[in-house]
């Protein structure tokens, strides 16, 4: 009898020692597995983004004439290529100072949109002439496709630069008729304006497309 009473107590003593154990276990809450965090943007790319929609705005509200626009997406496509002839050298990557280089780049354009977008240049966007309406409506395209992406810079520019000589050529024909235009003048401005709308319809459908 004493044989089998240690017996028990040593039974009663390791299952009790194996509780805590046991119950450790069963409480520990698992680990989730871990989710991969979203990759961002590299800085590069955000800034470029940042430029686009800035340039976008601005043509959009009329703080950036067409020339101005267009003169600002040129820079913004070279600089484009050059970041492209930087990846094409090193594998697609960037080296620390090919960063350094591109983003004082970046900052004097930034620099220039401001004083561009804050100067006293103006786009009027309350036309009160058909001719003025439709080139206010192609600035408007215009400045959304450089926003969405739809547009890259290099469109937006070659775009940017048709409208600012159609500006122009409407400038110089009022100076010399009285601040009018004659019929002849606005079907010659009409057709103008169709092949630049037909070319924005163009650019915009597209596969090219701004990598933000």
């Amino acid at each position: 009898m004493k044989h089998e009473t240690k017996i028990l107590l040593l039974s009663a003593a390791l299952a009790a020692m194996m509780l805590p154990a046991a119950a450790q276990t069963s409480t520990t809450p698992t680990q989730p597995t871990p989710v991969p965090a979203t990759r961002k943007p590299g800085e590069i790319q955000e800034r470029k983004e940042n430029q686009q929609d800035r340039i976008g705005e601005g043509v959009e509200n009329g703080s950036l004439t067409a020339g101005e626009a267009g003169r600002l997406e040129s820079q913004e496509s070279r600089l484009n290529q050059e970041e492209r002839r930087m990846r094409a050298a090193n594998g697609g990557k960037l080296t620390a100072a090919d960063r350094a280089k591109l983003n004082r780049q970046q900052n004097r354009l930034s620099k220039e949109i401001y004083q561009q977008k804050h100067n006293a240049q103006k786009q009027n966007t309350n036309p009160k002439s058909e001719v003025g309406k439709r080139l206010e409506n192609q600035q408007d395209r215009i400045g959304q496709g450089i926003e969405n992406g739809s547009l890259t810079p290099a469109e937006a520019a070659r775009l940017e630069k048709k409208d600012a000589a159609i500006n122009h050529e409407v400038n110089n024909m009022r100076e010399h008729n009285g601040g009018k235009l004659t019929p002849a003048e606005k079907a010659k401005v009409n057709r103008q304006e169709n092949r630049v709308s037909h070319q924005i319809y163009r650019d915009k459908h597209n596969n090219h497309r701004q990598h933000n």
